[in-house]
Formats: C-alpha cells, sequence, structure tokens
C-alpha cells in the first residue's frame, strides 16, 4: 500500500508539472466574412486603382488592425489574422468597418469615397462578420460629358 501511495503522488506531481509547463492555446486575433456594396455604387466601387480597406478598431474608436486589398471585386470574401495587427495582440469588443477610395488615404474621408458604418460590436474568432459599404461621401458625379437631361444642370435655368 506504502508503495501504491509513493507512485500515486510521483503520478500526480508530474501531471501537475507537465499541464502547468505547457502554454496556454492561444488562437490570437482572427475575422473573417464578406464585404457587399449597395448597387447603386458597385461600378464605383469595382473602378480601376481602388483600394478597399478594413479597418477594426477596440471600443474607442483606436484602429487596432487593417486589411487592404487593391482592386476589389464585390462580393468580397476577407480573413484577417494577427499579421494584420497594429498593436500587439488584442482581447475586447471589436468594431469593423470597411472604406472603399482611390486615394489610398484611412482616416478621412473624401469625396467619391464608400463606406460602411458599422454600429454591431464583435469579438476575435467570429467568422459571419457581412459588412455593407451603402454611403458615398460628396456629391457624385455623372460620368461622359453629356450634360444633356441632367436635372442638376437645367433645374437652375
Amino acid at each position: 500500500m506504502r508503495i501504491f501511495l509513493i507512485i500515486f503522488t510521483l503520478a500526480v506531481a508530474a501531471w501537475g508539472t507537465w499541464t502547468l509547463s505547457k502554454e496556454p492555446i492561444n488562437e490570437g486575433f482572427n475575422l473573417a466574412g464578406k464585404v457587399e456594396v449597395a448597387p447603386r455604387l458597385l461600378k464605383s466601387a469595382q473602378a480601376n486603382n481602388v483600394s478597399c480597406s478594413i479597418i477594426v478598431k477596440n471600443e474607442a474608436d483606436v484602429p487596432v488592425a487593417i486589411k487592404r486589398i487593391i482592386n476589389p471585386q464585390f462580393p468580397l470574401d476577407f480573413s484577417m489574422d494577427n499579421s494584420d495587427l497594429l498593436i500587439e495582440g488584442y482581447q475586447g469588443n471589436l468594431k469593423v468597418e470597411v472604406q472603399i477610395n482611390s486615394h489610398g488615404k484611412l482616416g478621412v474621408l473624401q469625396s467619391g469615397d464608400i463606406f460602411s458604418e458599422e454600429t454591431k460590436t464583435y469579438v476575435s474568432g467570429q467568422k459571419d462578420i457581412v459588412l455593407v459599404a451603402d454611403k458615398m461621401m460628396g456629391k457624385p458625379t455623372l460620368a461622359g460629358n453629356n450634360n444633356r437631361g441632367n436635372f442638376f444642370r437645367t433645374a437652375a435655368r
């Protein structure tokens, strides 16, 4: 009986040491989902030399991760991981936004920029995010030089 207790004690000590020495499983940061664009803005969003930026912010609206796709085709599937983080690991609620523009600058919306305004919060690991870019900054311009039938030009006459 005494030998059994000694072996049992050593086995428990070995198991405890092995369990405590293992590094915790850290899946890290990851998000995945889809970016959709409103049909009326799709032509502008898929023009040449356009970038689509997916911006992940913390609860204080400070960016913690950014993913940029050049010349995107919509609907666009995206995934983000630790390589997209701007800071070392982040735990907490996240806000995810999308900005589509041709100038490449983030944070300052200019005329013609397409974007989403999300009010939902997410957590790392979510794979079902759907971002809808349905807003455009500034006044949309008509394509081409044909002003005939243009209400805005003829209404002031």
